[in-house]
């Protein structure tokens, strides 16, 4: 573990690459592909005076964008079409990928850093975006 994962209390951010989480365990999170991704990374930027909480983006694929949430959080609500939830919801196993926070970590980049007080998107706030973007 880097010094500042272990300054932060991150250890569920590896020290170089990437590598996938079980969703529920440290995260669950939301995924949302392509240009409505990076649209509702925009606003939830916006949204909180550019302090969203961790964001993942990826170059490749999909191009998804990865809402980081506390766990348990996605489960028991609703979400607009487009949304992809990654939880520990019964029936159901989902990972989320996270890269280091320095280093070669291609296709995965920090769209928007875990901030120092290691607070998550807030769940309620992302959904009213999402629907707000989505409908």
């Amino acid at each position: 573990m880097n010094a500042e994962n272990h300054e932060l209390d991150l250890e569920w951010i590896p020290v170089s690459g990437f590598q996938l989480r079980k969703a529920g365990v440290h995260v669950d999170a939301v995924r949302v592909d392509g240009a409505d991704g990076q649209r509702l990374a925009d606003l939830m930027d916006r949204m909180t005076g550019g302090d969203p909480g961790p964001i993942v983006s990826e170059a490749n694929g999909c191009r998804g964008v990865f809402f980081l949430l506390p766990p348990g959080s996605t489960a028991h609500r609703s979400w607009p079409r487009g949304v992809i939830r990654l939880n520990a919801a019964a029936g159901s196993v989902g990972y989320v990928p996270v890269p280091a926070l320095h280093g070669p970590t291609w296709p995965l980049a920090w769209w928007s850093l875990p901030p120092a007080d290691r607070r998550f998107v807030h769940p309620m706030l992302l959904r009213t975006a999402a629907t707000q973007l989505l409908g």
